[in-house]
């Protein structure tokens, strides 16, 4: 376990993780589509949509009272580690903005568990940690993280998490300095999510020097962004491997670009 209260300067969380926004009512939803087409193809037969709903509109209700809102009451420690992830990020991307005469502004956070609002039309587990430019705030469901592990093959741990934290930074600061368009190419994503990479190598040399991490612990951080590549992740869902149709890059890749950024310490070798 690293030693997160070596960092000082907290972030802007949002802990939304004892409440549930439902999509039933305004649209079946990421789950209730895939129950509803299953029942519809597989199942055979006619199907009634408001029984899908009523089934639907039971299991959320079992979900949302198996995360009661006082489990979640006061600043527990995954708050804490998280804003002071956050924290740190901020602090180390306000003195570069400085440095070249720009103003940082600082995201939110927002901790959530199975589906919240967003200002990108809402965040759900099965999107995984994601930064929205519209509201400025980046989506976690700490949850993701058993997904990475169980499902990827990473080794996981609070580096690897913190890690993931420091990627979605970085794609705040990429709106920050050129806005994030969405209609691009899957070279042009692939870019922007290595850039993102590095950007978190930086965040994880700006603190290695504050003995926050134990020997060997950044292979946490290294793990996890060979977990996420492209080619991990098409190979681990049982499909064929096909670059083309990337959109985050290889393993190696991602590796490499972290490491550049942790490596050097230079926000050059991140353009």
């Amino acid at each position: 376990m690293a030693l997160w209260d070596k960092l000082s300067k907290t972030g802007n969380v949002e802990d939304r993780r004892g409440s549930s926004v439902g999509t039933l009512g305004g649209g079946l939803g990421v789950t209730g589509l895939v129950i509803y087409l299953a029942l519809t193809f597989l199942g055979g037969g006619e199907v009634n949509v408001n029984d899908v709903f009523n089934q639907l509109e039971n299991v959320q209700l079992e979900q949302n009272t198996a995360y009661d809102k006082k489990d979640f009451e006061g600043v527990d420690n995954y708050e804490l580690f998280a804003s002071r992830v956050l924290g740190s990020a901020n602090e180390m991307w306000t003195k570069v903005f400085s440095g070249n005469g720009l103003t940082y502004h600082e995201p939110t956070l927002v901790l959530f568990r199975r589906n919240t609002e967003s200002g990108c039309g809402g965040a759900d587990s099965g999107s995984g940690p994601h930064y929205c430019p519209l509201d400025r705030t980046i989506y976690l469901d700490e949850t993701f993280f058993e997904e990475l592990t169980e499902r990827l093959g990473a080794k996981g741990g609070d580096v690897a998490e913190a890690y993931v934290i420091a990627h979605e930074v970085g794609h705040h600061v990429q709106n920050e300095l050129y806005g994030i368009e969405e209609n691009i190419s899957n070279e042009q994503s692939i870019a922007r999510e290595l850039q993102s990479d590095c950007f978190a190598g930086l965040w994880a040399y700006s603190i290695k020097d504050l003995g926050v991490f134990g020997d060997g612990e950044i292979n946490e951080a290294i793990d996890a962004a060979a977990s996420v590549g492209d080619d991990r992740i098409q190979a681990k869902s049982g499909g064929r491997v096909n670059p083309e149709s990337w959109t985050h890059g290889s393993s190696e890749d991602r590796v490499n670009a972290f490491n550049k950024g942790y490596q050097t310490g230079s926000v050059k070798v991140c353009e």
